[in-house]
């Protein structure tokens, strides 16, 4: 039995959290889909961004994205100017809401970073 269902508690605790440590098989997920797609890492990533908006994600989902965001070296404002784009579709509460989301990944973020220290 994995750790995450041992402790299902505290494995959602974890996840919610943005510790994805423990959820392997949530990371395996994204195995090869990045070289499957076919498109170079920014389009891949601003795409993964708009349906992240989309589905009005969790902030813990927008901590991963954003982390490879960052790696792929997309800037902040490549990421908003994603947003702005797709707000006569998705409507601007979906995008604000995105941003509050965003605000919230990078604050777990930076508590993950202290509790590591």
């Amino acid at each position: 039995m994995s750790n995450y269902m041992a402790n299902p508690q505290g494995g959602l605790l974890g996840l919610s959290e943005g510790d994805l440590a423990a959820f392997q098989p949530l990371l395996r997920m994204n195995e090869g889909i990045f070289e499957e797609s076919g498109l170079d890492a920014e389009t891949f990533m601003l795409v993964r961004i708009a349906a992240l908006a989309t589905l009005d994600a969790a902030p813990t989902s927008w901590l991963l994205n954003l982390k490879l965001s960052g790696e792929a070296g997309i800037t902040p404002e490549r990421i908003l100017g994603a947003l702005i784009a797709i707000a006569p579709v998705i409507g601007t509460a979906r995008v604000v809401s995105a941003a509050g989301k965003i605000v919230e990944a990078l604050g777990l973020a930076i508590g993950l970073a202290e509790d590591t220290q």
